[in-house]
This record gives C-alpha cells, sequence and structure tokens, in this order.
C-alpha cells in the first residue's frame, strides 16, 4: 500500500501549537506589559489550543483523502480509523484528568470533536466553510440556554462538560474543526493555498479583534458577545483566533515547502504532539503545582528545550512516536475491513424464460449491468 509522506509545515504547526499550550501551562506571567497588550504570555493563552483544533481538522480531511475525498470502503475505513482514534483520545485524556494537575486537558474535548467531524466528511468546502461561520456565531448565543446543567470540571467524559465546559465548548470549538477540515479538502503544497490561506487568516484577525475593539467602543463596555478576551469562546475570539491559525498554517507550510530541514526540530515535535503533550503533563504532576501555580522563565526554557530535543531526537532515531504508534496501529487494525468478495461469474448461458402471455418484448439498452464496485484497501499513514 502506498504511505503517505508527512508535510512538513503541517508537523511545524502542529509542534508550534503543542510548545504554546506549554507556554500557557508553565510559561512566566507578563500581564503588566503593555505592548503588546497582557504581554507576551497573553498570546499563549487561548491560540494555541485553537490552533491545535483547527489542525485537527486538517487532519480529518487528510485521513478521509484530502483534496481528493474518499468514497465506497474507503471513506467506511476512515470514519473507522478516526473514531478508534477519537475513543482513544478520549480515554487518554481522562487518565490524564485523573493526574490532577492544574491544566485543563483538552485532549477529551479534542477525541469527542475528531468524531464528531466524521459526520462531515463529505462535505464540500463551501458547505464546510458556512458550517464554520454559522457554529461560531450561533454556538455563543446558544451556549447559555445551557446554563442549568451542571458542569463539573472533573468529569471530563460528562457530555454537558464536552459539550458547553468553560474552557473549551464543544458547541462553539467545533467551528475550529469545520474551518480545519475545509482547508483539508486543498492541495496543502500549493503556494496559491498559502497565499489564500494567509489572506483570509488576516482579514479573520482583523475581524476578531479589531471588530471587537470597534463594538466595545460604540457600546461603552465589553460584553460576553463583544470581547475577544481569551476562551471567551465569542464570535469575536473564534474569529481572532481561527484567523491565528490560518496564518500559522500558512507561514509554515509555505516555509516547510523550502527549507524543510530548518524546520526538523519544531516539525519533529509536531509529529510526537501527542506524546509531547501527555509527557509534559506528567512531568507537571510530578514536578507538584508550583510549576504551574509559581512559573519562572528557567523552567519554561526547560521544557520548551528537552520536549523538542527529545522529540527531534526520537524522531530521528526510531521515528512514529509511542502514543501516535498505538493511535496508528489500533485505528489501522481495526478499519483493515473489505467489501464481501463477489460471487464467481460462470459464462454458461442461461435459458430463456418463455414469454408471459401477451407480454411485449422490451429492448434493454446495451451498457446496462450492475456490478458492485470493489475498492482498494485505504492509504495508509
Amino acid at each position: 500500500m502506498r504511505k503517505v509522506r508527512r508535510i512538513v509545515g503541517l508537523d511545524t504547526a502542529r509542534g508550534l501549537a503543542v510548545l504554546g499550550m506549554v507556554a500557557a501551562h508553565v510559561g512566566p506571567d507578563d500581564t503588566w506589559r503593555t505592548v503588546p497588550p497582557g504581554g507576551f504570555a497573553q498570546l499563549a493563552d487561548g491560540r494555541p489550543s485553537a490552533v491545535f483544533v483547527v489542525l485537527a481538522g486538517v487532519g480529518l480531511a487528510l485521513l478521509s483523502g484530502g483534496d481528493r475525498p474518499v468514497t465506497g470502503t474507503r471513506l467506511v475505513q476512515a470514519r473507522l480509523r478516526i473514531l478508534v482514534r477519537a475513543a482513544l483520545l478520549v480515554v487518554l485524556g481522562a487518565v490524564l484528568v485523573e493526574l490532577g494537575t492544574p491544566v485543563v486537558v483538552i485532549l477529551v474535548v479534542y477525541g469527542a470533536m475528531f468524531a464528531a467531524g466524521t459526520l462531515a466528511l463529505r462535505w464540500s468546502r463551501p458547505v464546510l466553510a458556512a458550517a464554520a461561520v454559522a457554529v461560531a456565531v450561533v454556538g455563543p448565543v446558544v451556549r447559555p440556554w445551557f446554563d442549568a446543567f451542571p458542569v463539573v470540571a472533573e468529569r471530563p467524559v460528562d457530555p454537558m462538560t464536552v459539550l458547553i465546559g468553560h474552557y473549551y465548548p464543544a458547541i462553539v470549538w467545533m467551528s475550529y474543526v469545520l474551518t480545519g477540515l475545509a482547508g483539508g479538502r486543498s492541495d496543502l503544497r500549493s503556494p496559491r493555498v498559502h497565499a489564500w490561506l494567509a489572506a483570509l487568516g488576516l482579514g479573520l484577525v482583523v475581524v476578531g479583534h479589531g471588530g471587537a475593539a470597534a463594538v466595545t467602543a460604540a457600546l461603552g463596555r465589553s460584553t460576553e458577545l463583544t470581547t475577544a478576551e481569551p476562551h471567551s469562546s465569542s464570535p469575536f475570539e473564534i474569529a481572532g483566533n481561527t484567523g491565528t491559525a490560518l496564518l500559522v498554517l500558512a507561514v509554515c507550510l509555505a516555509v516547510g515547502l523550502r527549507w524543510p530541514r530548518a524546520l526538523a526540530p519544531v516539525s519533529a515535535t509536531g509529529a510526537l504532539a501527542l506524546t509531547a503533550y501527555s509527557g509534559h503533563l506528567l512531568v507537571i504532576a510530578a514536578l507538584g503545582t508550583d510549576v504551574v501555580w509559581a512559573p519562572t522563565t528557567a523552567s519554561w526554557l526547560w521544557f520548551t528545550g528537552v520536549i523538542v530535543v527529545a522529540c527531534w531526537a526520537w524522531r530521528a532515531w526510531v521515528g512514529r512516536g509511542p502514543l501516535e504508534w498505538v493511535l496508528h496501529a489500533v485505528s489501522t487494525r481495526a478499519a483493515d475491513v473489505a467489501p464481501d468478495a463477489l460471487p464467481p461469474r460462470t459464462d454458461a448461458p442461461r435459458e430463456a424464460a418463455p414469454p408471459s402471455p401477451g407480454a411485449t418484448d422490451v429492448p434493454v439498452p446495451q451498457g446496462q449491468t450492475s456490478e458492485r464496485a470493489h475498492d482498494p484497501s485505504p492509504e495508509r499513514r
């Protein structure tokens, strides 16, 4: 079976997202800064996780054919692979929550949205884009309707916690998945696609953050639906974060196409994203909560450096990461299905049945036959 080559720029963007989430968890706090507003730490608050989820949508597209969506048995196989991966991510996320770290683990919601994305694998890019906009606009409005339902962070698999949780509400964040799925239906190695992604991303950043500032100034105050603050899950924050994700993706794809070796350390981190993310939570659990509540520049640099060097070395000497290997092996095994074999064809002529009394012969057009297509096994990453 043909092996699909990894896209360096995509791995690089995923690596930046993981390192950004690490910075959000153990990075130093500099909210006193006015340039940029809220400090540099504020740049890592909410945005890297949004980039991570947008890239999940891109991954859904690649698992189901990329810019040439699969159909038939291959589509069934793609859905099975995705659903099995989603289930494993939910289980892993629930286990990581049990570590008791002061970090909001994204993997349970991530896995749930990954599974929900299988419903949209056959949608066209315009439909996916329209759905992403609709979720970004309607989701924040509908979300308060569920305030009467309890959300318990200690029960990460609880449906209401997944749907409307404070940090990663699927009812809103599904917009990121649909956006990534739409982008993944394009040729990600095309410079023209990179330019379109960058232009769209820049426009959404202006709409998100500029729009929030303009509306706030007009109203004289900020509301839940007009703010662009991190994890507010407002339409403006979704627009700004989506734009940031598309800009990061466009730049990484363009640079990765020209200078892939220069990106090797970060792209290796992205290729081992699940292992790197889970590993840093294990280290936080071992070191204690002070590394999160009282972070220092030195501890953040140690986390970042060790993650990048370890992933780079593992990628060069071993290959696929340990958790990535489990997801790949289990999901491809579960999806290793094929259509039923057709019965052997016999060329012996059949006796024609005598015509019924009064029946009229109706000519059958040539070429009208019925046969089932036998799709080959899917491409495996």
